[in-house]
């Protein structure tokens, strides 16, 4: 985006009182900890989802999937409508519209009309993390950055941690609808909250949205995701339609990448990528988002389908993260802006562990342990964003704020969206394959069947003995499935920790 429009729309940190800098970033924090909330809300309660509106596995993962994606493609234009409409009317308008956009999702009859209202939902929520974060850091000198990002990050992460447990009580007591129901009045409440808090700000100049870049990227990263949440089920590159979407989002963000280097006023300014630690940053965050949905997305399916876990408890296990992610922000707050390569490396050194310990799960695994597991997933959460956000803008004329945060949340949208579709990709692809590999077992000839401590109380002369044999089976493949996918995880935990190395401390200044 032109850099008039980011200029004209990021003022110099005013004359505001202390007590009401703190009113402000209340307010900012329960309008942005809403967005969090919903994406928790419904991890929690996809296995009821999944059977309310006779989905499969990857069908339901797409109510994640395409909100996210749907922030991610609205994320980029938070710069221009920050100039167009103001940071207090954006986010009070933003949070009406997910208002209205929540309970729809709430009252939807089928997956179509769902996934609509939560595509609705993301782009309503879209310019909530990025606004609020440039306001929380435009209102605060420089030197409380670290603290109020940490104070900042403390608040969001409580949706992280009451979201998934109303959820799940939510949908065991009542219905899965009420999990939605339940936000809209608060949403309503925080957007009042918000017209009252926030100054009036004037826009000095007329800003034009540069639709050619706009277009060409959300194109490219539709195009992209639908091929992959999709290409499983139509067999990859043997369906016409995977091809055309691929070729589509190739060619698209080739010419986004040309058309920003050599339009004078690009959607998104890509020159500054030259700042090392941006650019650096930039790929920490993406795999940053790659780490931090995904658990929430796939577990809930493995507590409850497979392991037998109430709705309840399914949600207070995926909620257990954000026990660890708040006490890391306190920590964080304090030694992230003082030791930000140390934090990081060790926040993703934490993701790994959590990553190993879950590829040592089984279906006997207790509750318990799955909630340590979660403390701990949240402490890497936790531990890795107020450094690593530090980091990546402080090298960068505050002028950029809007524009480069904007960046900032796409990426780390792009990341949550991507690695979840292929997540439950590999979920459905080897629950298949392990399942037809292990039913080859299953027959007269194999001598473990015929011995009584190896079959228990399966028989296989009857109905019902096949059809347990079949049922545990299912469970074991989809066992081995989701420690595929955990795999993955820890991979891509691990690849983040060699890249901190090249961070530069916000000390120094670097081009």
């Amino acid at each position: 985006m032109a850099e008039a429009a980011t200029a004209a729309s990021v003022p110099t940190p005013p004359d505001i009182s202390p007590v009401r800098r703190y009113v402000i970033l209340a307010m900012v924090v329960f309008s942005v900890t809403l967005y969090s909330t919903s994406i928790l809300i419904v991890a929690a309660v996809l296995p009821q989802l999944q059977g309310a509106m006779q989905a499969t596995p990857d069908e339901i993962s797409w109510t994640m999937t395409f909100n996210i994606l749907a922030t991610a493609m609205f994320t980029p234009m938070t710069g221009w409508l920050t100039a167009r409409f103001g940071r207090r009317n954006l986010l009070a308008g933003s949070v009406l519209l997910f208002a209205v956009a929540t309970y729809f999702c709430g009252a939807a009859t089928s997956l179509e009309s769902l996934i609509f209202w939560r595509v609705v939902q993301g782009a309503a929520g879209a310019p909530l993390p990025p606004v609020g974060q440039s306001v929380t850091l435009n209102i605060f000198p420089k030197h409380q950055h670290g603290m109020v990002v940490g104070l900042y990050g403390v608040g969001v992460v409580m949706g992280a941690f009451i979201g998934p447990m109303v959820g799940g009580v939510m949908a065991e007591w009542y219905s899965w609808r009420y999990a939605f129901y339940l936000m809209v009045p608060v949403a309503v409440v925080s957007s009042v909250g918000v017209m009252l808090a926030l100054p009036r700000t004037r826009q000095a100049v007329a800003v034009k949205l540069e639709w050619t870049g706009f277009l060409l990227i959300t194109t490219s990263i539709a195009c992209i995701q639908l091929a992959l949440s999709r290409g499983q089920r139509l067999d990859w590159f043997e369906s016409t339609e995977i091809i055309i979407e691929v070729f589509i989002g190739v060619l698209t963000l080739y010419l986004f990448v040309v058309h920003s280097l050599t339009h004078d006023k690009p959607f998104l300014n890509l020159r500054l990528l030259l700042n090392r630690n941006y650019s650096i940053g930039l790929i920490l965050v993406t795999i940053y988002g790659m780490l931090n949905f995904t658990p929430m997305v796939i577990l809930p399916g493995l507590l409850r389908e497979h392991v037998g876990l109430p709705d309840s408890l399914v949600g207070y296990v995926v909620g257990a993260r954000g026990i660890g992610a708040m006490c890391a922000f306190f920590i964080a707050s304090f030694i992230g802006s003082k030791f930000p390569r140390k934090s990081i490396a060790a926040g993703f050194g934490f993701q790994v562990i959590a990553g190993l310990w879950l590829m040592t799960v089984n279906l006997n695994t207790t509750p318990l342990e799955f909630v340590l597991n979660g403390i701990v997933q949240g402490f890497a959460v936790g531990t890795i964003w107020v450094p690593l956000t530090v980091v990546t803008f402080s090298t960068l004329d505050p002028k950029y704020l809007d524009e480069t945060s904007s960046m900032y949340h796409l990426l780390r949208n792009i990341g949550s969206s991507f690695f979840i579709s292929m997540s439950v990709t590999e979920l459905v692809r080897s629950a298949a394959m392990n399942y037809e590999h292990m039913t080859e077992y299953i027959n007269p000839f194999n001598p473990m069947l015929q011995m009584p401590w190896v079959m228990g109380e399966r028989n296989l002369d009857t109905i019902e003995g096949l059809a347990r044999m079949s049922q545990e089976i299912v469970h074991q493949a989809s066992l081995i499935s989701y420690l595929n996918a955990f795999g993955l995880y820890t991979l891509a935990s691990a690849a983040a920790i060699p890249l901190i190395m090249f961070v530069s401390s916000p000390r120094k200044k670097t081009a």
